[in-house]
């Protein structure tokens, strides 16, 4: 039995991590958000961590307010950042591996081509500065952690794009969307579902990795919310837009189209199309409502 500690359990990716648990039979966890440990007091980390055994740390917190961190980006480095430094300290002292979810906006947008893991971050916004934080805090505190890198988050849970198109396509009879961002969106569930799945390989790594992970395929969010309405039944005219025809004060990546060769090849994987996952996503929020 392998002791588990999720933080950021109320959130998207944490919601579906405790969605599947009952599936890793090998596996207890510890699901906690804010309430239950400040992942920002790095002696109740390592207190939690040493008395509960945790061989195991998967770091699904984060401070996500893109915009708002312009406004609080000491908020977004404490959470984004240092936080991540006290649970690598934590999962070195306990001899535990440490997954932790970053992003693709940590690259500036400017690829023309799909980047690979060993490209050079060059982060654009006080959130995207602060993701990259967290990035080195791990790779500076321990050598027993992995990086999952993705993009376009969403689910079932909480407020998210895919529910937000799908409320204002119903209200609304245009919607503006940009077209000139271009990326790949990843079902939480799918994230989740290889995290827990790939734990055992991750475990006898000797080195941290990084790894990127998102659906397969490439939308611009224009298309993305397109197919958001197919899926849904949404009848609403949806305009494409260039972003600066739609100001907002986080500098978004036009490009951040992510390689997923080295994840796919090392562990043999067959990564679901993105229009694939959303149609099981949107079909899920449908029957719940």
């Amino acid at each position: 039995m392998m002791n588990i500690l999720v933080t950021g359990s109320n959130g998207q990716l944490g919601n579906e991590i405790r969605k599947i648990a009952g599936q890793f039979k090998d596996y207890q966890f510890f699901f906690t958000d804010v309430a239950e440990l400040d992942i920002t007091d790095p002696d109740a980390i390592e207190a939690f961590v040493l008395e509960n055994q945790v061989k195991c740390i998967i770091n699904a917190a984060a401070y996500t307010a893109v915009d708002k961190a312009e406004e609080q980006p000491e908020i977004a480095n404490l959470i984004n950042g240092e936080a991540v430094g006290n649970l690598a300290i934590a999962a070195k002292t306990a001899g535990a591996l440490l997954v932790h979810v970053s992003t693709d906006y940590v690259f500036d947008g400017a690829a023309h081509q799909p980047i690979h893991e060993t490209a050079n971050p060059n982060p654009q916004s006080a959130y995207a500065v602060s993701k990259f934080l967290g990035e080195q805090e791990l790779l500076e505190n321990t050598d027993k952690g992995v990086i999952i890198r993705t993009s376009w988050l969403y689910s079932e849970f909480g407020n998210n794009f895919v529910k937000s198109m799908i409320k204002y396509g119903r209200e609304r009879d245009v919607l503006n969307v940009v077209y000139d961002q271009v990326g790949t969106p990843t079902y939480a569930a799918d994230l989740a579902a290889l995290i827990l799945g790939l734990i055992p390989e991750w475990i006898k790594l000797e080195k941290s990795e990084i790894f990127h992970f998102s659906n397969d395929g490439v939308a611009s969010w224009y298309d993305f919310t397109v197919a958001i309405h197919e899926f849904a039944n949404v009848n609403c005219r949806v305009n494409a837009i260039e972003t600066k025809d739609y100001p907002l004060p986080a500098k978004r990546p036009y490009y951040s189209l992510m390689a997923k060769d080295k994840i796919k090849k090392t562990y043999d994987l067959h990564l679901p199309h993105w229009r694939e996952s959303l149609k099981k996503c949107v079909d899920i929020i449908l029957k719940n409502e």
